[in-house]
């Protein structure tokens, strides 16, 4: 999906590791949320308070995933998933345009 129709989007933007990391929040009418978002090449550790399905629109990173001592490569039209109440590592190599689904 390339577009989400009626939709409300916070004008207020998410910064994260000193702006390497940004997203907005997109919220649906059913009140389900998903965050649109940009990283800039480094390694960032993310903790996260619910299920996430996180697509990648472009570019290429390594994830490192809750109990994994190991990386996964995830590139453009790829997706993973992280579960509720943990937390997971990227390694960003190039520029990443990324789409965040909560549950």
């Amino acid at each position: 999906m390339s577009q989400f129709d009626s939709v409300t989007v916070i004008r207020e933007a998410n910064f994260y590791y000193d702006g390497k990391v940004s997203s907005r929040t997109v919220v649906f009418a059913d009140g389900s949320k998903k965050t649109l978002g940009v990283m800039l090449p480094g390694e960032y550790k993310f903790g996260t308070d619910f299920h996430e399905t996180m697509e990648i629109l472009a570019g290429e990173l390594d994830v490192r995933l809750p109990g994994t001592d190991y990386a996964v490569v995830f590139k453009r039209g790829e997706t993973f998933e992280v579960p509720a109440n943990s937390s997971f590592t990227v390694n960003v190599k190039v520029v990443i345009d990324y789409c965040c689904s909560y549950s």
